[in-house]
């Protein structure tokens, strides 16, 4: 079964220098139990293929119910010095967002 991301959490970014922060925040406990199943550093870097050249990190918050992700190689050297369009990052955590996962269906036996 897909559900999108949207759907079970919410999000903010922001930058580090080169690296972008992007936090996903389930709005309950299932929630975070399906975020912190399915929302693997590697499928965060897969979405951004090709605007995260880096390696993607992945912490649990379990106490926030959240996953913070830091999206290195990303912002072209930084809100000060790039000049691309969201130099900041503010708009990945949107965009991530629109990630449809595929999780097991707790309903088929």
């Amino acid at each position: 079964m897909k559900i999108k991301l949207r759907d079970i959490a919410h999000g903010r970014s922001g930058d580090k220098g080169d690296a972008a922060n992007v936090g996903i925040i389930a709005y309950n406990e299932e929630g975070y139990e399906i975020i912190k199943k399915y929302l693997t550093a590697e499928k965060v870097k897969k979405h951004f293929d090709g605007i995260c050249k880096g390696e993607v990190e992945r912490y649990e918050l379990p106490n926030l119910k959240a996953l913070n992700f830091i999206l290195h190689n990303t912002l072209d050297g930084g809100g000060t010095v790039s000049l691309m369009l969201d130099a900041q990052g503010k708009t990945l955590a949107a965009a991530l967002l629109r990630m449809e996962l595929e999780i097991e269906d707790k309903n088929q036996n």
